[in-house]
């Protein structure tokens, strides 16, 4: 599960490594001290690759911050930190207020909240240790020279539970090679973590969860891939936020109201209890599910390294959908038996999931023992949205179409050869858009949205279907920006 470091790294050791390290109590030999936030200021730029365990079990994503200035938060002053996220097919514009002490967030978009407890959790993660707080004897600015920055916990008594500087390092970074202290705890895993002395956040890290397995997990991973001084002008002006399907359908994205249950596989080898929302899915829209794996033996064992995978079966159980093959996967794996997977619903009418069990042991050692399946039966609404607009399934698009949808979001050819492509379709009834806005008169000012250039090349490339595209041309139709001749 680990990403592909971003930078190029040449190391020099002075005295010691981290597995050495316990045997000097001098700290690295530089002087200095660092804290999170240092040299902060109006119009720093940071760019990372990051990945953390709870956001999307370490999928990585890429992160952009710009500090705009300061904003005031009731009697608070708060840096304005402008974000950029692009997390897969997803583009999230918005804004944190990161505290002046701890530049953490405290306040936050909200379709920015699961990023921001990210960052909190990563890039932000040395907070709990080193703050601007002068008047703070344990979590104020810590010296280079220290044994220790602090306990990781109650683990251990040795300094392999503890946060300590191990060495220096000439990193590459993107305004070239700098020299970065090392922080890390040593114990069956290196974990470490790259600082530079007066440069605001950390510049690289690996950890992994303290767990003792086979198989650890990374618990984050990140990178500073670019960083500058100086912005004045709003870097992200230009880019236009991804509307995802499930706002042109109108989707509940909330999920709070759970459906939940808990039962046996079909071999009887362990019990799975599901719980899934919305309760009432509808077609188009997403299903949030928890998935809990227990022992058969005691209804508190949370079972660890589970092989599985999640099916859509027929009426006689045979696989119609995996959602592991659908992300180029064989199967999941999950070290801790409990799981949370965002799935899209293809179908409308009852349909039948499969939480499917390969076994248990590591991905490359599986004990098919434990092999089964459980059976979700539910019932799913047609979108009443998708009903309206849909591809007919009986007449195929000409393949001049989706070349044409490629060549426009490419930039090969331009608005008007597209729309003349569309209003073929609907002329045609191949496309069927009924009920909606044919009294609505184009405005010739209103440009098409970015996004639907993406939808274009995505649906040109097969990676989203005919009705997902439709989605996006019935959104010019309704506001506007395309006239059904």
């Amino acid at each position: 599960m680990k990403t592909a470091l971003m930078l190029s790294v040449l190391m020099i050791f002075i005295g010691f490594t981290g597995m050495a390290f316990a045997q000097n109590s001098a700290g690295v030999d530089v002087d200095g001290s660092w804290y999170l936030g240092e040299g902060l200021k109006d119009g720093d730029y940071f760019e990372y690759t990051l990945c953390e365990i709870d956001l999307n079990a370490c999928s990585p994503i890429e992160l952009k911050i710009w500090i705009k200035g300061e904003i005031q938060n009731v009697s608070e002053t708060l840096w304005n930190a402008q974000i950029l996220v692009i997390d897969g097919d997803k583009t999230i514009k918005g804004s944190w207020g990161l505290g002046k002490i701890v530049p953490t967030p405290i306040t936050f978009d909200d379709d920015l909240a699961d990023y921001a407890v990210a960052f909190k959790s990563s890039i932000a993660w040395l907070s709990s240790y080193a703050t601007s707080n002068e008047n703070d004897r344990i979590h104020g600015p810590q010296d280079f020279r220290s044994i220790s920055w602090g306990s990781l916990g109650p683990v251990g008594g040795g300094l392999e539970s503890h946060l300590v500087p191990s060495r220096t390092e000439s990193v590459i970074l993107p305004n070239g090679p700098v020299d970065a202290i090392v922080l890390g705890w040593y114990n069956d895993n290196d974990n470490e973590i790259w600082i530079v002395d007066e440069f605001p956040f950390p510049v690289k890290a690996l950890t992994f969860a303290g767990i003792n397995s086979d198989s650890v997990p990374v618990m984050f991973e990140f990178d500073l891939v670019n960083s500058e001084e100086g912005i004045v002008m709003d870097p992200f002006s230009s880019i236009d936020e991804t509307i995802q399907q499930s706002q042109l359908l109108q989707c509940d994205t909330d999920f709070f109201d759970y459906v939940s249950d808990r039962v046996s596989t079909s071999s009887y080898s362990m019990m799975v209890q599901y719980n899934y929302s919305p309760v009432s899915p509808v077609n188009g829209c997403d299903m949030d599910w928890k998935i809990y794996f227990y022992s058969k033996f005691n209804e508190i064992e949370i079972l660890d390294q589970v092989n599985y995978d999640i099916w859509i079966v027929d009426e006689n159980d045979n696989k119609k959908y995996s959602y592991a093959e659908s992300i180029g996967k064989e199967k999941l794996f999950n070290e801790f038996g409990q799981v949370e997977h965002v799935l899209p619903v293809k179908e409308s009418g009852l349909i039948r999931y499969a939480i499917f069990v390969h076994g248990l042991g590591p991905e490359d050692d599986v004990n098919e023992e434990f092999e089964g399946y459980a059976i979700v039966e539910i019932p799913v609404e047609k979108n009443l949205l998708l009903e309206n607009s849909e591809v007919d399934p009986e007449l195929a698009i000409p393949s001049w179409i989706k070349n044409n949808a490629g060549w426009w979001a490419d930039g090969q050819i331009d608005d008007n050869a597209f729309v003349s492509g569309i209003q073929f379709l609907i002329n045609e009834k191949i496309l069927q858009i009924h009920h909606i806005g044919h009294d609505v008169v184009p405005d010739p000012e209103l440009a098409i949205p970015s996004w639907i250039k993406n939808n274009a090349g995505w649906w040109a490339d097969g990676q989203i279907d005919d009705n997902a595209f439709v989605s996006g041309i019935k959104y010019l139709i309704e506001n506007g920006i395309v006239a059904i001749s």
